[in-house]
């Protein structure tokens, strides 16, 4: 009879002074010195349910270990002291070796140390895919969107939505997009029955397609490996953004869209970041842009709320500003 390997300590398990063993992945080593002139590594360690980052300094026991034989991308089993301070959760390393394959029986699993998204990738595609071809009425554009979905169909599968700000996992992309969609379409909805009169019409069509593809240059702009995600370097020096717009002209060249529903639709991904420090070049001057923005901007806002408040622990009535929003969230006051 076979026996169940048991469940590894994981680093959001962990409390204040807990000592544990761990199986991390290294997904950070930088080389560098302090103000004073001290050199040291800053390093990072993470597992699906957190990452924590701390100094590794030169007088450390640990420090020509790290220098020599700690590699990004390798899992490590660490025996490890967890502490809470006011730099965020570090790690007090004990021991510390490289994962190896016997270590399963002990509950290593090296695809349990990526976070990935909580709902199936090949599910959510498919989902999505559907209401393109349910919700949206011009044939051309279906046929279009389709299209870029099915070209792109196993990069879309792995890809996450951004490098550290909002669904950074494996199939957060996805998961991004399906909340952005089903967001806009409640919103074109209403507002298609509220302003009915408006001219020229609100356009659900190009709504829902702008929805589906105004991330879409994160193909190109994000490359993912060993340690997650990276920019490229026309990720770097172009963005998603524009990426997106290149990438939609290329496919519709193979469709019959007509000119007027491309241009519109070229605008929501130009404009749905809204502001030129956050990317965009122009603000949204169609109904249609300003729905997909929100509906964007919403979801991506609430999923670091989401994140936030699972990742810190302790039961103070408010969180630290250590979080994507920059600012204290409440959790509840005490019983």
């Amino acid at each position: 009879m076979s026996t169940k390997a048991p469940s590894p300590v994981t680093l959001r398990d962990l409390t204040d002074g807990q000592e544990a063993d761990l199986f991390l992945l290294l997904t950070q080593k930088e080389d560098l010195v302090t103000k004073n002139g001290k050199p040291y590594y800053r390093v990072a360690f993470r597992d699906a349910t957190r990452e924590v980052s701390f100094p590794v300094w030169s007088d450390s026991p640990w420090a020509e270990d790290c220098r020599r034989q700690w590699t990004p991308g390798t899992a490590y089993k660490l025996r490890a002291i967890y502490r809470e301070s006011q730099y965020g959760p570090q790690l007090e390393i004990r021991k510390i070796r490289p994962a190896a394959a016997e270590d399963e029986r002990d509950g290593f699993d090296p695809a349990a140390l990526s976070p990935r998204s909580r709902r199936d990738p090949e599910s959510m595609l498919r989902e999505l895919s559907d209401l393109v071809q349910t919700e949206i009425g011009n044939k051309a554009l279906v046929e279009l969107v389709v299209d870029i979905l099915e070209s792109n169909r196993e990069e879309l599968l792995r890809l996450p939505a951004a490098v550290y700000h909002h669904h950074a996992f494996e199939g957060g992309f996805l998961e991004h997009v399906l909340s952005v969609v089903h967001n806009a379409r409640l919103l074109a909805d209403k507002y298609c029955r509220q302003y009915a009169d408006m001219q020229p019409p609100l356009s659900r069509d190009v709504v829902l397609a702008g929805a589906v593809l105004h991330d879409i240059g994160k193909l190109v702009e994000l490359e993912v490996g060993d340690t997650g995600a990276a920019y490229t370097p026309a990720g770097e020096m172009i963005g998603h953004v524009v990426l997106g717009r290149d990438l939609l002209r290329e496919a519709a060249s193979r469709h019959a869209v007509d000119r007027e529903t491309l241009l519109r639709i070229e605008h929501v991904i130009i404009s749905h970041q809204r502001l030129p420090e956050w990317g965009s070049p122009k603000p949204p001057m169609t109904p249609e842009a300003m729905i997909v923005h929100f509906a964007d901007d919403l979801d991506a806002r609430m999923q670091m709320i989401y994140a936030a408040l699972a990742d810190e622990s302790g039961d103070e009535p408010l969180t630290t500003k250590k979080n994507p929003l920059k600012h204290k969230l409440f959790r509840g006051l005490p019983p």
